[in-house]
């Protein structure tokens, strides 16, 4: 497969008062032509900071890159100026944010701000514009394009919103799609649309996707690979069925527990992650994941972990992996989740079920 991305020890920090926030602390992956790879984790590690700093959307001050390369198409975006930025955003890289509103402008018409990176990236003319921007909203499912291109965001539904924002960021055909936890501000059946969209038109236009998402309920609908991030690191990384049926690491163990599914019939079988992440100020030596994990070692206190390799796809950031570590089983719910996952990930089973919009 052609590499269409590739991130190598990538570092962001915040200088901010209280200190240096170690927000990214080398990250590393890559993203392959037409895949989709999805970036999971609580609040605080680090992924929307990493895929922001992709598309050079940290704000200088406070944050910076500090250290690493994003080689987008083998050249380095991270030395780039903002003036060079500006080429690739819309053009060959696109976002999509959590909640549709903040990328929308409430003052103009939908029509026009379609049109926008259509005339300037793709030098297209004003009736050019307007019959491709007519075309994505068809595409993304909205009827009667030229009444609602005369129509302002507010008069639009949050899915429909979000629709609309799929069409912007997909209007010159990227290479590479970013999606920020767009589906948590919509009700799970909205959502379970929204997922299936992105899947279809994504074979459309064969475009790569890197997938944010504190939910692993939506991961196995949409993604080819995930990438578990934690404390600004990822700790693992594999295909879907490595993550869901062989999953290593036990804060991935942590995130499978605390996902609602078919198969746990009691609130109480449910496992929440004690603790709270750590404080990036002054990151903790050793395993970040140390002093919430029951699993931990001495080690795991005083030695940050290797990236141990299971197979060709699928790698942990975790002593457990040692080859003199004791052998530690899965929770008990973890291995109910396999049973209660689909065969294939076409059908969007776990999307409607359980999910936490949150």
């Amino acid at each position: 497969m052609e590499k269409v991305l590739d991130v190598k020890d990538l570092h962001v920090s915040f200088d901010l008062h209280a200190g240096e926030v170690q927000a990214v602390r080398g990250v590393d992956f890559h993203l392959e032509k037409g895949e989709t790879l999805a970036i999971v984790g609580e609040s605080g590690s680090g992924k929307s900071v990493t895929t922001k700093a992709l598309m050079r959307l940290i704000p200088n001050p406070p944050g910076r890159i500090k250290k690493g390369q994003i080689l987008f198409d083998g050249r380095d975006l991270a030395p780039l100026s903002e003036r060079e930025m500006e080429k690739i955003r819309g053009k060959e890289m696109s976002m999509i944010f959590q909640d549709p509103m903040t990328s929308l402008n409430p003052t103009m018409k939908i029509g026009k701000q379609i049109m926008e990176p259509l005339m300037k990236h793709q030098k297209l003319s004003k009736q050019e514009a307007h019959k491709r921007a007519a075309e994505l909203l068809v595409l993304v499912g909205l009827q009667n394009p030229e009444m609602r291109m005369k129509q302002f965001p507010h008069q639009f539904s949050g899915g429909q919103r979000q629709r609309i924002v799929i069409a912007i960021a997909l209007a010159c055909n990227p290479k590479v799609l970013i999606a920020d936890e767009p589906t948590t501000a919509l009700d799970v059946t909205i959502q379970a649309q929204i997922l299936e969209l992105m899947k279809e038109l994504q074979k459309k236009i064969d475009t790569a996707i890197i997938f944010i998402t504190h939910d692993l309920g939506v991961v196995a609908n949409v993604a080819d690979r995930v990438a578990v991030m934690y404390g600004g690191q990822i700790v693992e990384t594999g295909t879907v069925d490595e993550i869901f049926y062989d999953p290593r690491h036990p804060y991935t163990w942590g995130l499978l527990s605390s996902m609602p599914s078919p198969d746990t019939d009691h609130e109480a079988e449910l496992r929440a992650i004690p603790g709270t992440p750590p404080d990036l100020i002054n990151p903790p030596k050793g395993d970040a994941f140390a002093l919430r994990s029951e699993y931990a070692m001495a080690i795991d206190f005083e030695q940050e972990p290797p990236l141990y390799k299971v197979s060709d796809t699928h790698f942990v950031k975790s002593w457990l992996l040692h080859e003199q570590a004791p052998h530690v089983e899965p929770p008990e719910i973890v291995k109910l989740q396999r049973r209660s996952l689909p065969g294939n990930y076409e059908k969007p089973v776990l999307a409607g079920e359980g999910v936490d919009n949150g």
